[in-house]
């Protein structure tokens, strides 16, 4: 038996004891990781360390622990028989875990196991709460709820008490606090669902526990912690006070166009939900793009012009199905019509030589586009590859300034199939925060496939075209984006949740998200 290996090139099989962390899925330490990209079988709580899942490849095999009664012996087998078991633990395997039982199984049988530590609840909540673990008084002392009889000695200690597993009996637990000597005043926070973005605080102190606590809807996972720290909290948190902390906000793209927007959302405390609301397809017939690329090729053009991320994808896929890549670009002009649509040139390997300096549309394009000049331009033809349904406002603008312009479609773009129910729900409900519309199309095909966002739900539109549309549809457009794209209208959406948050705050009042001010929602007290 060996508990230091540190790689999975062996010949037999191995169970690796890896810490999930208190519920962040940012929290999961590199060494972690790297095992969860190696192995063959992973066993976890689904809810809420399923999302840890992402570093695995995609044939690996998945155990629930809560379908599953003898999880030692399951790793053991899996182990003896040659496969490498990532078993993930809550927390830190070795702090307040139960799963000394299934480590002592491996030895037993004499499978070879590692236990990678994980980052504890009892100092990342804190750290999530703003409640430093150690502050004036180097003392802090963290407790099991369920493993203590007497609190008396507990109580007089100066520092930081962290308590586990005490939810329910939080009131009790004051009250012996304060029997044993704690003042009454002494300041209490309690954090449920800690390090998550439905983390929720409440600070009390020992003699008001249970009013405070009582229509604050908390659930365990939760910690108690009890000390002057917990003063600290007013100036220090960082993590409930972003500005569109635990906000549901639904994305209704393609997914390929929403991942910079999703980890931007995230990064604001946002929960962003994906709903794809266009498909991108093919062209119904590929001649007209399979002659468009032969003449890239052959010199036929002087300019390409990009209108979108997908047309870039498209031109990418023709050029991978002939065998060619972004050298073929040499001796062109390429232009794009935006950050997004750049950005996906340059992760082909092609720097774009004209954007738009004002307004990141058709209209923005053309206003920068310089006019043909026979003298300067050998060939006078531009390559517009683009959308079936796209406008004609960027051919027009460059046939008045002497171009010749081959309109290619590149892609269709078609209405996606209806989300989930539940998601649907939620949408006409008012179980989503905020909806954000980077077109106007996104506009028509939520509504037509998920029906009205409720009235509650904050509308944020990319720009004046999508308001308007957004407007038809009778919805309030709530936020609009100071420039056309989707990283500024992520921006403004935090703006606007921020002003609504410093807005509650100054009245006196407990922030709530759009959702909870529907009719019954639950509320919380403060």
């Amino acid at each position: 038996m060996s508990s230091g290996s540190t790689t999975f090139e062996r010949s037999a099989g191995f169970v690796a004891f890896v810490g999930a962390g208190p519920g962040d899925e940012g929290l999961l330490t590199l060494r972690g990781a790297d095992l969860l990209s190696k192995a063959d079988v992973v066993v976890l709580d689904r809810e809420p360390y399923g999302t840890l899942l992402r570093h695995c490849r995609e044939n690996v095999e998945v155990v629930d622990t809560a379908n599953e009664e003898a999880i030692s012996l399951r790793a053991v087998n899996a182990a003896k028989a040659g496969r490498d078991v990532v078993r993930l633990c809550a927390g830190d395997p070795m702090f307040f875990s139960a799963i000394t039982d299934e480590v002592a199984a491996c030895a037993k049988a004499e499978v070879d196991f590692e236990i990678v530590p994980g980052v504890p609840a009892a100092t990342a909540v804190l750290t999530y709460a703003g409640i430093p673990a150690a502050v004036s008084v180097p003392e802090f002392r963290v407790v099991d709820a369920t493993q203590v009889d007497d609190w008396s000695a507990h109580a007089t200690g100066a520092g930081t008490l962290v308590i586990y597993n005490g939810l329910s009996q939080a009131a009790a637990i004051g009250k012996a606090l304060i029997t044993a000597g704690r003042p009454d005043s002494t300041q209490v926070a309690i954090s449920g669902s800690g390090t998550t973005t439905e983390q929720y605080t409440v600070v009390t102190t020992l003699g008001r526990i249970a009013p405070d606590l009582k229509h604050a809807g908390m659930t365990e996972p939760a910690l108690i912690v009890v000390g002057e720290a917990v003063g600290m909290r007013e100036r220090l948190s960082w993590f409930e006070t972003k500005p569109l902390f635990g906000w549901r906000v639904l994305v209704p793209r393609t997914k390929e166009q929403s991942a910079g927007l999703v980890e931007q959302l995230r990064s604001y405390g946002a929960v962003p939900e994906e709903v794809p609301t266009i498909s991108v397809e093919p062209p119904r017939t590929p001649q007209q793009m399979d002659r468009a690329i032969k003449g890239l090729v052959t010199g036929r053009y002087e300019w390409v012009a990009f209108t979108s991320a997908n047309a870039v994808k498209a031109v990418r896929e023709k050029f991978e199905e002939y065998g060619l890549d972004a050298r073929a670009f040499a001796g062109l002009k390429v232009a794009a019509v935006g950050e997004a649509t750049a950005r996906a040139l340059v992760s082909f390997g092609v720097k774009p030589d004209l954007m738009p300096s004002g307004e990141q549309s058709s209209e923005g394009l053309v206003a920068e586009w310089p006019p043909y000049d026979s003298m300067l331009d050998p060939i006078n033809r531009v390559l517009l590859p683009r959308a079936d349904i796209a406008t004609e406002t960027l051919v027009a603008g460059l046939t008045e300034l002497g171009w010749e312009c081959d309109d290619v479609t590149a892609y269709r773009t078609v209405r996606a199939a209806p989300p989930p129910a539940p998601t649907r729900e939620a949408i006409k409900s008012g179980g989503f925060d905020a909806v954000m519309f980077t077109s106007s199309s996104t506009v028509r095909n939520l509504v037509g496939i998920a029906g009205k966002p409720h009235n509650v739900t904050v509308i944020a539109v990319i720009g004046p075209q999508t308001a308007k549309t957004a407007e038809e549809f009778g919805l309030r457009v709530d936020v609009m984006a100071d420039k056309p794209s989707a990283s500024a209208l992520a921006s403004a959406l935090a703006e606007y949740g921020a002003k609504q948050r410093q807005a509650a705050v100054a009245a006196g009042d407990v922030p709530r998200r759009p959702s909870q001010t529907r009719r019954g929602a639950r509320r919380r007290a403060k």
